[in-house]
């Protein structure tokens, strides 16, 4: 079972990095951290403060969008296609089909945000005081390495960036050292912007099993919506909506995923709160990840079996 997942995991992944549109996206999300460098240089003393939580938002944002992207778009491409057809008749289960597919697609978004993680902790790097030599010349360095890997991999070259993006954000993470807690900010957020992402990616999946790409977007982004506004609709103030819609609010934040703690309050993520450590708050924010993806498999493994391509 696990080796057609994994194959189908890493088809999914070959085929998402090579749209466009993908990495259009990746494309403006440097570029909103390159801009925060400008707003940063208008900042009175502020300006890893100003890249930190710029880049870090832009990267949050950003993956939900690829997720949104990916989770309406993958899965019914090859349905549209046809290319399903000929999969779904050998020893492939639909299940396993559905799992491959998310896990590909969470592993295009990993990938975007190590890529992303890595450009702004390199820029971390460089404020924070280390030579401008030693990380001009790991940046030279790593993409020396991209270079020859991706002219000698001929028939693996989507995945040479995997790897490699994972040495990245590593190398990045030592050279930004100095950084201290933006350091720790940026790394946080990336972890949890993940945590995000795969609910969110689940949630598309559920949807594309049985919608439309434009209508599993749609529905998905207005559970992102609800997901992020969770804290605000358990707290409704009934003078405003009444007690009906007061407990409307509390019901829809207690059934969708609370999207809103994986975007916590810069103290929170920079441990200065003393009640809220931030090691236990991420750990109980990816198991939450985690369950709710886990019941959205299962639903939209559900959907998918019951689903009639005649």
């Amino acid at each position: 079972m696990l080796p057609r997942i994994a194959a189908i995991a890493f088809n999914t992944y070959r085929e998402a990095v090579r749209a466009w549109v993908l990495h259009g996206l990746l494309a403006l999300a440097l570029a909103t951290t390159a801009y925060s460098l400008v707003l940063g240089t208008l900042s009175l003393h502020q300006d890893m403060r100003v890249v930190a939580d710029i880049g870090s938002s832009s990267a949050s944002f950003f993956a939900v969008v690829v997720a949104v992207v990916l989770g309406a778009t993958s899965l019914y491409r090859e349905v549209e296609m046809k290319n399903v057809f000929p999969i779904l008749t050998r020893r492939l289960r639909r299940h396993e089909y559905v799992v491959g597919k998310y896990l590909g697609m969470l592993l295009t978004v990993g990938v975007y945000l190590a890529l992303d993680g890595a450009f702004m902790l390199f820029i971390l790097a460089a404020q924070a005081g280390r030579p401008p030599a030693l990380v001009g010349g790991a940046a030279v360095a790593l993409f020396a390495v991209l270079a020859v890997l991706l002219v000698r991999a001929k028939y693996t070259r989507a995945y040479v960036i995997v790897p490699w993006a994972l040495v990245a954000v590593l190398v990045a993470f030592v050279l930004a050292a100095p950084a201290g807690g933006e350091r720790r900010l940026v790394v946080s957020s990336l972890v949890l912007a993940f945590g995000e992402a795969s609910i969110v990616t689940a949630v598309a999946l559920v949807f594309s099993a049985f919608s439309s790409p434009f209508l599993t977007a749609v529905l998905t982004f207005l559970v992102f919506l609800i997901g992020r506004s969770a804290d605000t609709l358990a707290n409704l103030p009934p003078r405003f909506l009444g007690e009906g819609g007061r407990t409307a609010g509390r019901v829809l934040a207690r059934v969708f995923p609370n999207l809103h703690m994986y975007v916590p309050p810069r103290p929170v993520l920079l441990g200065e709160v003393d009640k809220l450590p931030l090691l236990p708050y991420v750990g109980r924010a990816m198991a939450i990840a985690g369950f709710y993806a886990a019941v959205l498999l299962v639903a939209a493994s559900l959907i998918f079996r019951k689903r009639d391509f005649q």
